[in-house]
């Protein structure tokens, strides 16, 4: 990311109080046009993203749509830098194809692991993985793509474990997200 000070925008001063938490301490606009973010409403959230989670972990720049925000951290305060970029849309193309061509790649892989394992399953490993999907489902909702995941199924092999335990009364429908069917144990 190149930097360049004609892109900066605003400038915004998270503090952090013990009690109340996060809180808009100052803000200073560069650019009266670009009105990008209401801050007073997004302290906490930027707080949050760059100070949250693991030390070490934490993100030193966000890149949204319209603008990116780079942060420093100092004490329990937080520097925020709002900044509009410039020229970067042909850059996040470029990204996206090859986001979308390792996606596919990825995708065909899966493809190709699940077709050797379903081929050389026996009786007895679907039998085990019936019993492992009627676990997950205690106590807890899951959706057809999301159990598929876990066992690296085929929809149509999905489908076929998920039918013979519903026909053996071991799960039930529990609503829809989306297109996709929820289940639980029963």
């Amino acid at each position: 990311m190149n930097f360049n000070e004609k892109e900066l925008f605003s400038v915004a001063l998270v503090g952090f109080d013990l009690i109340n938490g996060p809180f808009l301490k100052w803000k200073k606009k560069y650019d009266e046009i670009n009105d990008f973010v209401n801050l007073d409403d997004f302290a906490v959230n930027f707080y949050l993203s760059f100070r949250g989670g693991n030390a070490g972990k934490k993100p030193r720049a966000i890149l949204y749509d319209d603008f990116y925000v780079v942060a420093f951290p100092k004490d329990l305060e937080l520097c925020c830098l709002f900044m509009k970029p410039r020229g970067i849309e042909t850059n996040i193309k470029n990204l996206n194809k090859i986001a979308s061509r390792i996606m596919v790649e990825m995708e065909s892989d899966d493809d190709e692991d699940v077709e050797g394992v379903s081929k050389s399953s026996d009786v007895d490993t679907v039998e085990e993985v019936k019993r492992l999907i009627t676990n997950i489902l205690n106590d807890t909702e899951m959706s057809t793509p999301e159990l598929r995941k876990y066992f690296k199924l085929t929809n149509s092999e999905i489908w076929k474990l998920i039918s013979d335990l519903e026909s053996d009364r071991k799960i039930k429908r529990t609503g829809k997200k989306g297109r996709a069917q929820l289940w639980t144990a029963i």
